[in-house]
């Protein structure tokens, strides 16, 4: 009986409706979490009756419980492949993946939080929920199938990231932080806006399915693709390149990390460059690949900029967080290498060095978060590390670890990825690209290696002292630290995986 009402439900349902809504179930879970989160928060910290209680660490708890939750819906998604929504969204494999690698970096970077907020008294709840709705908003962003829900869902991110900018509003660096981004993101929002409308003007369609068809069989011939649809897709690339830190685009990331709170520069280190690669993947790859010609052109161009600039401009940095922001950039230039090839094994490499560049960040700035506490209201500089191999050796070999990694020094995680990107290069004919990879690796080694010494051999005429470590950062350092580690024994698991989404994608 029960079988038979069933299967008259899902004759009878209206259209795709049921379908629909069970692959887009995290996002609507999470939405139902923030909704909840925000009517107990205002209930709650505002009741005289329960004396005004502090809820930040409660539902920051909660925040975490539930995106592990709604990682658990997306590793079980039912619908291996689906285009939803009349087009607007898709579910397949790799949207799964990167969702995934979303939800737990951002589970980790609410973990080392935890003892940030209670020392810096923080005591807005609605940190952890403007993180929710950051997370949905990447969410929507990696499933997006349209131009319209990638605009809509960037917004989504964007406006979020501009009030956890300005979280600490008695501090006017933070401010000044937002400011800057508030205003170079909106720039950034207009050329996205203005590509979109060109590609839709020349082209009658906003659907990467349909944009993909159109541009089938032109081969990226002059005579056959306009000037203004080329120049449509340039300004889309230029805008997600600014979301991805690549340089010259890449103004505002040294002084929004430097002047947010450290707990918001983690989360933008870490989380919103998974969304933004994922999206550039899925277009340029599939629906703009035909003009790769063209759109190649300018990832080369993104690519050494990010990567001479980063090199030269870190040397000169005296303060963690501004430092790690120029090496954010750096990254971001190495793993364009992979994806200026426009090949399978580009695309292949350049999934490999992401998934290892998360773990470095993520490592990197936990640390940042571990020692920062004891300075009282200012940054860390290089100097205050100083002393670190005899106050916390434990500590010292963690982020010596990392730095060799990030150097690119052999037999760590950092090595292999660049391993792979350059050799993706060369494969791809990409010789000079690859050539200035390896020299400004060299030049990177010497800043890494610099940090070393400060730490082990450097004398100090005063000793900085450190709280303990809290148990989620110990637990987040410990994890990274034995995946850079163990990654060069054991990484056929990755990167069969990172194979085979990059199939998904390219083909």
């Amino acid at each position: 009986m029960f079988e038979a009402l069933l299967e008259i439900f899902e004759t009878h349902s209206l259209g795709f409706l049921p379908l629909s809504l069970l692959a887009v179930l995290p996002e609507l879970f999470l939405f139902l979490v923030i909704s909840v989160l925000l009517i107990v928060g205002s209930a709650y910290s505002t009741s005289k009756r329960h004396g005004y209680p502090m809820l930040v660490k409660p539902i920051a708890w909660i925040t975490m419980f539930a995106l592990f939750l709604a990682f658990l819906l997306v590793i079980n998604n039912p619908i291996p492949h689906q285009v939803l929504f009349s087009g607007a969204l898709i579910v397949d494999n790799f949207s799964n993946f990167v969702k995934g690698v979303v939800l737990l970096s951002s589970i980790a970077c609410l973990a080392v939080s935890l003892d940030y907020i209670k020392q810096e008294r923080i005591h807005a709840f609605e940190y952890s929920i403007l993180i929710l709705f950051a997370v949905v908003g990447m969410l929507l962003l990696v499933s997006s199938y349209d131009l319209i829900t990638l605009y809509l869902a960037i917004e989504m991110v964007s406006l979020s990231s501009y009030v956890l900018a300005t979280f600490k509003r008695q501090s006017a660096f933070s401010t000044e932080a937002g400011l800057k981004y508030f205003i170079l993101g909106a720039f950034s929002s207009g050329l996205l806006l203005f590509g979109s409308s060109m590609v839709y003007g020349l082209t009658g369609t906003t659907n990467f399915g349909q944009l993909n068809q159109f541009l089938i069989g032109t081969g990226g011939d002059p005579e056959l693709v306009s000037t203004g649809l080329v120049i449509g897709v340039l300004f889309i690339g230029i805008a997600l390149l600014f979301k991805a830190t690549a340089a010259p685009f890449h103004m505002w990331a040294p002084d929004v990390y430097e002047g947010a709170p450290t707990i918001v520069s983690t989360f933008f280190a870490v989380v919103p460059k998974i969304a933004i690669l994922g999206l550039f993947l899925r277009l340029f790859m599939f629906s703009f690949y035909d003009l790769v010609g063209f759109w190649q052109q300018l990832l080369v161009f993104c690519s050494l900029t990010s990567m001479v600039l980063a090199a030269l401009i870190a040397l000169k940095q005296r303060k963690l967080k501004r430092f790690f922001a120029y090496s954010s950039v750096g990254h971001v230039g190495y793993l364009l290498v992979g994806f200026a090839t426009g090949t399978l094994e580009g695309v292949y490499a350049m999934m490999i060095y992401t998934l290892i560049y998360i773990v470095m960040t993520l490592n990197a700035w936990t640390f940042i978060l571990s020692t920062e506490l004891q300075s009282k209201g200012r940054g860390t500089y290089f100097t205050d590390l100083g002393y670190l191999s005899r106050i916390n050796p434990l500590l010292a070999i963690t982020f010596t670890m990392t730095l060799l990694s990030m150097a690119g020094v052999p037999p760590l995680a950092g090595f292999c990825a660049k391993m792979y990107v350059f050799f993706a290069a060369m494969e791809g004919s990409m010789y000079f690209l690859a050539v200035v990879g390896v020299l400004t690796s060299v030049i990177g080694a010497f800043y890494y290696i610099r940090f070393i010494k400060i730490m082990y051999f450097e004398k100090m005429r005063s000793w900085t002292f450190f709280r303990q470590i809290s148990r989620e950062k110990s637990l987040i350092l410990g994890s990274t630290s034995i995946f850079i580690i163990v990654f060069f024994l054991y990484p056929t698991p990755l990167m069969l995986m990172a194979h085979k989404l990059a199939l998904t994608v390219c083909l």
